[in-house]
């Protein structure tokens, strides 16, 4: 969906397509029928935003095939969706099994990162809207942060050059300009705004920024408005927000143990005290644990919060919450000002299928149901801090 800020200027809101497992184009076109146009009916618009993920072995094959973009994007419109932005930090099999810390591979030392990613921009290239300002790429903050040397910064930060000269080669053929989002999350190299700061400065401004995940920054236990203060003073700008919650428990390990029903084998939960906003490594396992379960067994001093996205309008049973004040600051900071600080948002609440059993959707019906109310909420968010409906227009 699309809305209007007081500047003039248009902001995409869509939903995370990560949520679901498809990585195959006719897998795809089928999530498309059984969630996103639930979904776009649910919520009573003509047009929904999609944050796409595309796995790897087929954004090699789009990229390669001019005919396979047309066919997608025709696909994309006759069912009233649109896509500004792509999801590039997962690189395959997000939905599998077990996941964990498989998702930070292959890093941004690799040549295999810097194809994906440059393939996503030529797909994505092709799918905007004509109307469309430009495209944004989410990606990993360069690697797990272990092992990471001197060495690896160098290789990384020669990936990054020809990333941007790649982007900029994507807007010489095709004339639209497509900008890739590093997404500092939890246990990475890039952790909080701060390593942004110290590690991304003197990117590519024009082509290179910053994924500012909402859940990601709660867990860092930073402040928004010190945190986008941070990156512009390092001039980073915020290429795209994910509206995300994380779960936080003011005390994790008391009573009858509230989290034990939350650990689960899939994704990596990483779990931070508030003492990691001050320490010299964010990591440090006097406030952090890299998963849900090392934390509960480390008995580490609460309270916490766990990078695990709940939904935006349902936040789990006391005694835990959600960090939802955090996400409201960041889009007032974000929004609430002359101008607007970012023109991509996606929903991106991938764990749906890892809920607790209670709250797990049981059906693709409950699922595009959750995602619409999430939506929904996020919209409504959006509106009281003075975006508008904006006039939707096909691609």
């Amino acid at each position: 969906m699309r809305l209007r800020h007081a500047d003039g200027s248009t902001v995409h809101l869509g939903y995370c397509t990560n949520v679901h497992p498809a990585e195959d184009l006719p897998g795809i076109l089928g999530q498309l029928d059984t969630y996103a146009v639930p979904v776009r009916e649910r919520l009573g618009g003509d047009l929904l935003g999609l944050g796409l993920w595309l796995a790897a072995p087929v954004a090699a094959e789009l990229a390669a095939d001019a005919g396979l973009r047309r066919r997608l994007r025709t696909e994309l419109t006759v069912r009233g969706l649109e896509v500004v932005t792509l999801n590039g930090f997962p690189y395959a099999a997000f939905q599998a099994p077990v996941v964990k810390g498989a998702v930070y591979h292959p890093d941004w030392t690799t040549a295999e990162r810097t194809r994906y990613t440059l393939d996503l921009a030529r797909i994505l290239a092709d799918l905007l809207p004509d109307d469309a300002a430009r495209g944004s790429v989410s990606t990993l903050p360069l690697a797990w942060r272990t092992p990471w040397d001197a060495e690896r910064a160098d290789a990384a930060r020669r990936r990054l050059d020809e990333l941007a000269d790649g982007l900029a080669a994507v807007q010489r053929e095709t004339g639209r300009p497509v900008r890739v989002g590093f997404e500092p999350e939890p246990g990475c190299v890039v952790e909080s705004t701060d390593q942004a700061a110290r590690l991304l400065s003197g990117l590519d401004p024009q082509r290179l920024g910053i994924c500012l995940d909402l859940a990601h920054l709660a867990c860092a236990w930073e402040e928004p408005a010190a945190a986008l203060a941070r990156l512009r003073a390092a001039h980073l700008s915020v290429v795209k927000v994910q509206v995300s919650a994380a779960l936080e428990a003011t005390d994790p390990t008391g009573g009858a143990d509230p989290l034990r029903p939350w650990v689960e084998p899939r994704f990596l939960h990483q779990t931070r005290g508030p003492g990691c906003a001050h320490a010299a490594d964010p990591a440090d396992p006097a406030y952090a644990a890299d998963d849900l379960d090392a934390a509960l067994d480390a008995r580490l001093p609460g309270p916490w919060r766990v990078h695990y996205h709940v939904p935006l309008h349902a936040p789990p049973e006391p005694p835990l919450t959600s960090t939802l004040p955090v996400l409201r600051a960041a889009l007032r900071e974000l929004f609430a000002g002359p101008t607007a600080g970012c023109d991509h948002l996606d929903v991106e609440t991938y764990t749906w299928g890892v809920l607790p059993a209670a709250r797990r959707p049981g059906t693709a019906a409950e699922l595009a149901g959750g995602i619409a109310a999430e939506l929904a909420f996020a919209r409504d968010e959006l509106a009281a801090i003075g975006l508008e409906t904006a006039l939707e227009v096909g691609t």
